[in-house]
């Protein structure tokens, strides 16, 4: 998808992002939308085309590093409760819970049992956050081995994205028809009526985030709350002139000296 079709079509979900924010705020409304998916997909992409557009203290991402050996000895659900939104908020999960059926299953890091205890329990503990009134959606993001060999290779040869490569990326690679495996027994157990997964296809990344937002949008009930009049009253004085001491702008056109 070319770009000024992209941004064009990305400032017009903008402006209903901001509406359905709006109404989370005024309704109390607790949204949380879970991003899973193939690494490279376009996991970060897709949330900074949502967040970047908002105000950041009403949306905010939840990226949980990995757990410390205090929490590894917690109920496995117990780190990510904090996360979840309060009343006006949106919070948007660059993974989740589900590391345990994707990554942590795959890469052997955790047990065969441990796994089926979470397949389990999700749908469980997922019915009492939508019971509670919390909107939980999920998206699995989804792209071919070729473009994901495409952006490994990108993100390898690019200085600018090379922190993106980590050593569970070079294992990865090995192990896509694994993560297949471990996405569909994910899907068979967890994908429910109060809280189905919806996969987007990926591999033209442009595409998909404006896809995953309209389908965002579109299940959500009218969103359409008018802002409150602002009173602004106008200067009743000259505008006054900044004083400041500052070091020079930089040139339009910067060139060594």
């Amino acid at each position: 998808m070319k770009g000024k079709a992209y941004e064009d079509a990305l400032d017009a979900l903008t402006l209903e992002l901001s509406g359905m924010a709006r109404w989370a705020q005024v309704r109390g409304e607790r949204i949380a939308v879970i991003f899973e998916g193939r690494d490279t997909a376009g996991k970060g992409g897709a949330i900074k085309a949502i967040h970047g557009r908002l105000d950041p203290r009403q949306c905010r991402i939840a990226a949980l590093p990995r757990p410390s050996e205090e929490e590894r000895t917690q109920w496995y659900f117990q780190r990510y409760v904090p996360h979840l939104p309060s009343a006006g908020e949106i919070v948007l999960f660059d993974r989740s819970w589900y590391n345990r059926a994707g990554v942590e299953k795959v890469m052997g890091w955790a047990t065969e049992p441990q796994v089926e205890a979470f397949l389990k329990a999700a749908p469980i503990f997922e019915k009492m956050l939508v019971d509670d009134g919390i909107r939980l959606f999920k998206y699995w993001l989804s792209c071919d081995q070729a473009h994901q060999e495409e952006r490994f290779r990108e993100r390898l040869e690019d200085p600018l994205k090379r922190w993106k490569l980590s050593p569970t990326d070079i294992a990865a690679r090995a192990h896509f028809a694994d993560y297949t495996a471990a996405r569909e027994a994910m899907f068979a157990a967890t994908s429910t009526v109060w809280a189905p997964w919806t996969v987007v296809d990926f591999n033209d990344q442009k595409r998909g985030r404006l896809t995953l937002i309209r389908h965002l949008l579109d299940r959500l009930p009218d969103t359409a709350v008018d802002p409150e009049p602002i009173d602004w009253p106008e200067l009743t004085a000259p505008p006054l002139d900044e004083a400041f001491t500052a070091i020079r702008p930089i040139p339009d056109n910067p060139v060594e000296d």
